[in-house]
């Protein structure tokens, strides 16, 4: 099926940025979908914009914790067009182990908790900057939840950004152990770009690896402008820990859990052979 175009999409001018300066301003992309590259990071430009977070009540596999919510992003960002691999990764440093399902340069890096993708986030920030491709305000970190999603969508309303249904040659997906021993096809992330990418240039939003948020998980998704969830805990897990969120499902799963609604919870001191992470560019409110 086709994807609907997103009837609410609204790619606007922010006038707020005005003040900023000139090389900040020159730094933003022009449309959605612009490339540009820093610090060796291939990123794809996601404009301003409002859309609807989440998923309507009849999207197969739809789950309890999302219910939509309209939401503002009064600021473009820069989000990378592949997860980060294993080769940036061990430019940062050495990986936290081996890697056994799926291994290689251009393979998603994984067994990274949440704190080791932020510590990669401001690694890269001063990487770019010490070679003056960064300007003044602008610095990596994590995507929030209403940026993955945002940029998952690319201005679509349907449960994948290529339509109601998500194939195996659309997506690194259902692709369990089997038996096969760690590192074979059988049960393997694949080389990133390997799949085919959504209307703003982005590749593997759907399967491969989960990929890190920086927001807390929260039951209700959040709404309203700017929506960020980086400081605000929610809910307890049951043994009182707090949770970080995931998105995108992974090479493993169904593609139910590959929707760009699916939201899941997991504690981010801990990581996974199925969580990797891509990084965003944003323009900080202050420095």
């Amino acid at each position: 099926m086709t994807p609907r175009p997103f009837i609410l999409l609204t790619l606007v001018v922010i006038t707020a940025c005005r003040g900023a300066s000139a090389p900040s301003d020159a730094f933003s992309g022009t449309k959605a979908g612009a490339a540009h590259t820093v610090a060796g990071i291939a990123l794809r430009w996601c404009p301003a914009g409002k859309f609807l977070m989440g998923s309507p009540a009849t999207e197969p596999g739809r789950r309890a914790d999302e219910e939509q919510v309209e939401v503002v992003l009064t600021h473009g960002f820069w989000l990378g067009q592949f997860e980060i691999t294993q080769g940036q990764w061990r430019r940062f440093r050495p990986p936290p182990r081996e890697p056994e399902a799926g291994r290689g340069e251009d393979y998603p890096v994984y067994w990274v908790s949440y704190f080791d993708a932020e510590d990669f986030c401001g690694w890269l920030t001063r990487e770019a900057r010490s070679r003056g491709e960064l300007p003044a305000g602008w610095a990596f970190r994590l995507p929030t939840e209403a940026q993955w999603e945002y940029a998952c969508r690319a201005g679509t309303t349907t449960a994948f950004a290529f339509g109601d249904r998500l194939t195996t040659r659309q997506a690194n997906i259902g692709r369990p152990y089997r038996g096969a021993p760690a590192g074979f096809p059988a049960g393997a992330a694949t080389a990133v770009g390997s799949y085919p990418p959504n209307a703003w240039g982005l590749h593997d939003m759907h399967g491969n690896e989960f990929e890190w948020c920086r927001d807390w998980y929260h039951a209700r998704l959040p709404g309203g402008t700017d929506p960020d969830l980086a400081e605000r805990k929610g809910e307890p897990n049951r043994d009182g820990s707090h949770s970080r969120v995931r998105r995108g499902g992974a090479w493993m799963d169904a593609a139910e859990f590959c929707r760009s609604a699916l939201r899941l919870r997991y504690e981010p001191e801990r990581s996974s052979d199925h969580i990797g992470f891509r990084v965003a560019l944003v323009r900080m409110s202050r420095e």
